[in-house]
């Protein structure tokens, strides 16, 4: 039997298979309200017979946005046209969905990647940043503004807020972005945070504000939502977050309550160097795994069913995030499966595609037309 396609439980939420849509940003929102551009996108995703689906990074608040373009979830109106979007895609699919919620600190206020990922100053839309310490992203940026006292309980309350509208919306699952280079990112890394007070300095206080957060968002939602974290293991630049401390921060989440670690790494700094490659971060995963027992999703890269497989079987991680590959090939777990033999569910409109070598593809089907 497939390892791959075998079920997987993260709480409550019950995986049909260990293959996970990680979060992708569509920079195609208007004021942070979902369109027809995300039906379109996540129903076909959903549709793609993965075990987990995650929506791309989520603002907590206007100005966590990455771009003007990014979806939200602060309003009453981002509530709203998020569920249109949902409510359409549940009539047709059963598949697990969880959001990522985010805040962009420093990285916030850019074009989109196809416009250039440039800032955007006020005329043109924009806003002025923030960030634990009053350091750029990039030598040239304006210096983001250092968060006090208030900020830091504003944005706090946005991802307790942002938490209870997706419980409210009948998401599965949460995960909060703590990687790449964001907000909560920012606050773990040594080269992005240089405060002085107690979020500052020592490792505990660096994952003070980050663990805050999540204790709050997890006292205020029930506790069979699972919440889970996004990290980056390594910032890949000499002195910077490592893989020693992403095992303390995942050991810390894990006393928390925290459900699931999705291991990525990078996005903090301009001068990482990435050994770049097939399943390059999967030892990443693998050793958090090893040294927490959190269950852990891999991604990066993995791109053929074998390997996903032998990633499963020799306990590396517990699930795998496809991204860019799964875009590329929305039936990718099809194809999968196919190759593995399993099966992998189908809506019932699509059974007339199962190959006739594949007969057991979509599971026990019954299709017969005049």
């Amino acid at each position: 039997m497939s390892q791959l396609f075998s079920p997987y439980f993260i709480g409550s939420v019950t995986l049909p298979n260990r293959i996970v849509i990680a979060p992708m940003c569509q920079y195609s929102a208007v004021n942070g309200e979902a369109n027809d551009w995300h039906l379109m996108h996540l129903g076909n995703l959903a549709m793609s017979g993965a075990g987990l689906l995650i929506i791309e990074a989520t603002a907590v608040e206007p100005a966590g946005r990455i771009s003007p373009a990014d979806l939200g979830l602060w309003s009453d109106a981002t509530e709203g046209a998020l569920a249109r979007v949902l409510q359409a895609i549940r009539q047709y699919s059963a598949m697990p969905i969880a959001i990522q919620l985010a805040h962009a600190g420093r990285k916030a206020s850019t074009t989109a990647p196809w416009d250039g990922g440039g800032l955007v100053d006020a005329e043109h839309g924009g806003w002025p940043t923030v960030a634990p310490s009053a350091l750029a992203f990039m030598p040239d940026d304006p210096a983001p503004t250092a968060l006090d006292a208030a900020g830091l309980q504003r944005i706090l309350q946005a991802f307790v807020s942002a938490a209870q509208r997706a419980h409210k919306l009948g998401i599965d699952a949460i995960e909060i972005h703590a990687a790449h280079g964001y907000l909560l990112h920012q606050f773990l890394s040594p080269l992005s945070n240089q405060r002085k007070d107690q979020y500052g300095g020592s490792l505990e206080n660096r994952m003070r504000f980050p663990l805050a957060v999540f204790e709050a968002m997890r006292a205020a939602v029930p506790a069979e939502m699972p919440i889970g974290v996004r990290i980056s293991a390594t910032d890949w630049v000499d002195a910077g977050w490592d893989l020693a401390q992403s095992v303390a921060f995942s050991q810390a989440l894990q006393a928390c309550g925290c459900a699931f670690i999705h291991v990525s790494s990078g996005g903090l700094s301009p001068l990482q160097k990435i050994p770049v490659g097939p399943n390059y971060q999967v030892p990443l995963a693998a050793s958090i795994r090893a040294e927490t027992g959190l269950p852990t999703i891999a991604v990066g890269l993995i791109t053929e069913a074998e390997d996903a497989e032998a990633i499963i079987a020799d306990g590396k991680a517990d699930m795998v995030g496809l991204a860019r590959g799964i875009l590329y090939d929305p039936r990718w777990p099809w194809r999968a499966a196919a190759k593995l033999g399993a099966q992998v569910e189908a809506p019932p409109q699509y059974w007339r595609c199962q190959p006739r070598e594949q007969k057991a593809l979509f599971g026990d089907i019954r299709f017969r037309q005049r």
